[in-house]
């Protein structure tokens, strides 16, 4: 009896680690939008490929457009010294702003499909009116982001973040502070 109660046990727990693992990672239940618009500092990341070249001083900026979507202008020094810029459009699939579409795609291209990115507001820090710091991720837990309204960010908040991002299926092996 005991061995088909391990038995039992031992399938429920395969069976619950393999839906976790496919199961998309949780996020905020709201973002306030104009809480979360204009300057942040990158603190950390699993980089996606083109940020390979942003050794120190990672920034985004938002900013609402008059279309309703968000501007979204990112910045960065190069090993060499020189300043790299990207400038992309978001705007968020629901009504909580938690989940936003993302593309640095010419205007041309962006309603193409491959050309969007997801990222998702996992965990937020501040006031409404507000956010003093953030975890981003996307849902497939390739890249994530802990970003900062200031160029640091305390190690207690960081940790929680890392915490954070662990619990929601993200592999931290890769993962590096940024220089600001």
């Amino acid at each position: 009896m005991m061995k088909k109660f391990l038995a039992v046990s031992a399938i429920l727990c395969a069976m619950l680690s393999v839906v976790s693992a496919h199961a998309k990672p949780a996020t905020v239940p709201e973002v306030v939008l104009d809480a979360y618009l204009g300057e942040w500092y990158e603190i950390g990341r699993l980089p996606m490929p083109f940020q390979n070249k942003c050794v120190s001083d990672v920034k985004a900026t938002y900013a609402l457009k008059n279309n309703g979507k968000i501007s979204v202008h990112n910045e960065c020094l190069t090993r060499s010294g020189k300043l790299s810029t990207a400038k992309g459009e978001a705007y968020a699939i629901d009504d909580t702003n938690a989940k936003l579409k993302v593309s640095f795609l010419p205007s041309i291209l962006k309603k193409l499909p491959f050309g969007q990115a997801d990222y998702w507001v996992l965990a937020l820090d501040g006031e409404n009116d507000r956010y003093q710091s953030a975890l981003v991720g996307t849902p497939n837990r390739k890249y994530l982001w802990i970003l900062s309204r200031d160029k640091s960010l305390d190690d207690a908040t960081y940790e929680r973040y890392l915490r954070i991002a662990k619990q929601s299926g993200y592999d931290l092996a890769s993962f590096q502070k940024t220089a600001q």
